[in-house]
């Protein structure tokens, strides 16, 4: 069951881990106090249900800590996972009162939410949520772009290492690190919830994580934690550059 984090909600603006990369980045003074107003804090727990696709959604917000899942159920029932929610994403569209999607937290989860309502009247007088906002959906519509080439194109062994290569690019943003040379960061993923997102067979993202271990592209500690000694070995790995394009 979700609930409010009362740690979390002393946490200010000017304190939060993701703010510069979140919508409200560019947000200053008097804008950062009017957020402070219509905001608030919701924990949830590893496999719990955010929100279901079709629900009234009353607010929108920004993943501070942890990953969620999005996906849609098919007519037959099944689920189809669509997309990751990293810290600094954000979820919800102004304008839109009802999820588009089940977002379910595959980690414990900590978001701050934004009341909808009060959210689009801001927006509509606060020209730096609006172009923050549209950088976002931007950025979301090209990784979107990239996925498809992934899924299409790519071998089962750049998948992993494209996923890999995604999940420590953000965990070097997010701590404002470069993405470049030795690296390390806890998966937020099972190997079960990597094949589902990548359209894989279990087996087969448990042998080619095993040979990116083997032959030194990776190194694991305990169940989760991923050395990468090496991030433009990687970077090649996954088909891709060291800036993260895609190898024509």
């Amino acid at each position: 069951m979700a609930h409010d984090d009362g740690i979390h909600a002393a946490v200010t603006c000017g304190d939060c881990p993701i703010r510069h990369r979140a919508v409200c980045a560019r947000c200053e003074g008097d804008e950062i106090e009017e957020l402070e107003q219509i905001k608030y804090f919701r924990s949830f727990e590893a496999g719990q249900t955010v929100i279901w696709a079709g629900d009234r959604m009353d607010f929108v917000a920004s993943l501070i800590s942890g990953v969620a899942t999005l996906t849609q159920t098919l007519e037959d029932g099944r689920t189809q996972m669509v997309g990751l929610l990293l810290p600094s994403d954000f979820f919800g569209r102004p304008g839109r009162g009802e999820a588009a999607y089940n977002v379910i937290a595959t980690t414990d989860i900590v978001m701050c939410c934004f009341r909808r309502k009060p959210f689009e009247e801001m927006m509509e007088r606060t020209p730096h949520i609006a172009q923050r906002l549209l950088q976002m959906t931007l950025d979301e519509l090209d990784a979107a772009r990239e996925w498809m080439l992934l899924l299409g194109r790519k071998t089962a062994r750049e998948k992993i290492a494209s996923l890999l290569s995604i999940i420590a690019r953000r965990d070097a943003s997010v701590k404002r690190q470069e993405a470049k040379g030795r690296m390390a960061f806890e998966l937020p993923l099972t190997r079960e919830a990597m094949a589902d997102y990548l359209g894989l067979t279990l087996e087969t993202v448990s042998r080619q994580m095993s040979q990116l271990k083997r032959e030194g592209v990776i190194e694991l500690e305990g169940k989760r934690r991923v050395i990468i000694p090496d991030m433009d070995v990687l970077m090649t790995e996954a088909g891709d550059d060291s800036d993260g394009g895609f190898l024509v």
